[in-house]
């Protein structure tokens, strides 16, 4: 580091006696960035280049609030914020998050597709892709394939399919030494070659997988030139239809989002003996913003390109990934199903949706999937798009995944708490309420402050608690 930083080296090491920055990024898909500094029970500062993300006072626990079980918002260190706000996602892309877990980037993703389109988040590790679910479900996100696969076997089933794609490489994490100090030990065990050989791997099987004309964004959280600008490199040298580009937004944008990207760097390529265009690529720094280590590079496909080593020269189109006018296993929805979902105002047109093949069932558990799937077997599937619940014998239980999709305008019987009452808390622990209301007995919408966190059932005002005891308060 003294090598490459020269004079910077001083301030460099200086900020390792700092603190780490706190931050918190809000989820657009249930409430505005002004609606939640408005809302807020935290102190909070913006972080100037990402409109959606907070720092917060360290002193303070979001992960300890029912907003936070509510999904209004993810918590986040603010450089990572960056590699999914910088790819410039559009509504009804098809977008790939190829290492996503635990999922800080693909929740962001998923909100800016808002609902359209549909988000493939994938994790070699099934652990860590269940973490990965988990969250996914408590942003609300009804239009992802959650997988867990190595990135050569969804080359195979996915070749030139997806607008936009995230590789947020597994790195050496020297970025992260001043947040995380027990990351130096996996430094020391594995150093940077090791992940290098699987950057240029997965960046290699994400090159395949790029539409034409269709952008990738690279980011890790390391200084390493080698896994950086070395491996972005290798990419154009050995895929000659990909180029770099500039990722930051234009002035404009900028102005009318409220963000600043004063203290981002270049590109190094002078550091890998490079072509110039590495100068595109950005690096963060901890001595020059308030946040932590990090590299991003945004990558375009030629139009009229395909990437080498991709013998498959289709340009597969969302229709090549739609069912058309059919239900997925030939099962039908119970009539207790159709009952309680069209009561759901986004399911008013129910009959469309089963007619367009959306409804997909399986072993009598019901999903809403994205409008661009087409079931792909032999793939390790963690979740199928939206998981509406399942049938029971004479009666249809709603998911925990339901709830955190809808809004309080989207149920009438709603059961609302305070976030400053004791309900809430006793609600997210699974304990049975007692309510005063006239809502009628039956499956009630649970809320805090008017975000649904999950469903109850109702008994002449006792509240049975439907709460996921896997999320339940600890």
């Amino acid at each position: 580091m003294k090598r490459l930083l020269g004079d910077e080296y001083k301030e460099y090491l200086l900020c390792y006696h700092k603190p780490h920055f706190s931050g918190i990024r809000v989820n657009t898909l249930k409430i505005s960035p002004e609606e939640f500094e408005h809302l807020s029970p935290f102190s909070l500062k913006r972080i100037p280049w990402i409109y959606n993300g907070y720092y917060y006072d360290p002193d303070q626990q979001p992960a300890r609030h029912p907003y936070y079980y509510a999904g209004l918002y993810y918590i986040q260190e603010p450089s990572a914020m960056t590699p999914a706000s910088l790819l410039p996602i559009e509504e009804g892309d098809m977008v790939l998050d190829i290492c996503a877990a635990p999922g800080g980037k693909s929740t962001e993703l998923g909100a800016r597709l808002n609902t359209t389109g549909m988000l493939v988040s994938n994790d070699i590790s099934n652990s860590r892709a269940k973490a990965l679910l988990k969250n996914i479900e408590l942003f609300g996100i009804r239009n992802a394939l959650v997988l867990s696969e190595a990135p050569n076997k969804l080359a195979d089933y996915f070749p030139e399919v997806f607008d936009k794609i995230l590789v947020d490489a597994p790195c050496s994490g020297e970025g992260m030494f001043r947040k995380s100090p027990s990351i130096i030990k996996n430094w020391e065990q594995y150093g940077v070659e090791y992940y290098n050989k699987l950057q240029k791997e997965i960046i290699l099987f994400a090159a395949k997988m790029l539409k034409p004309g269709g952008k990738i964004l690279y980011s890790t959280c390391t200084f390493s030139p080698e896994e950086n600008e070395g491996t972005i490199a290798y990419l154009l040298k050995e895929c000659p239809d990909m180029h770099v580009i500039d990722a930051l937004p234009s002035m404009e944008e900028r102005k009318r989002l409220g963000i600043s990207f004063d203290g981002f760097d270049s590109g190094k390529p002078e550091w890998v003996d490079g072509p110039d265009e590495l100068k595109h690529c950005i690096r963060l720094w901890p001595h020059k913003i308030d946040g932590e280590g990090h590299f991003i590079a945004l990558l375009q496909k030629d139009y009229d390109g395909s990437s080498i080593g991709n013998t498959n020269k289709h340009t597969f189109t969302y229709d090549d990934y739609r069912i058309r006018g059919r239900s997925i296993n030939n099962n039908s929805l119970s009539d207790e199903a159709k009952e309680f979902l069209t009561d759901i105002k986004i399911f008013n047109q129910l009959d469309n949706l089963i007619d367009e093949g959306r409804i997909l069932i399986q072993n009598d558990r019901v999903y809403l999937v994205p409008e661009n799937y087409e079931e792909k077997k032999g793939l390790r599937t963690l979740r199928q798009g939206l998981f509406l619940g399942e049938m029971k014998k004479k009666r249809f239980q709603p998911s925990q995944a339901l709830a955190s999709s809808l809004s309080s305008r989207d149920y009438e019987a709603i059961i609302n708490v305070s976030s400053k009452d004791t309900e809430a808390i006793s609600y997210l622990k699974c304990e049975t309420l007692t309510v005063d209301t006239d809502n009628p007995n039956g499956w009630q919408l649970v809320s805090v402050d008017g975000y649904p966190l999950g469903w109850g059932k109702l008994t002449n005002k006792t509240l049975k608690n439907m709460y996921l005891p896997g999320w339940r308060w600890m």
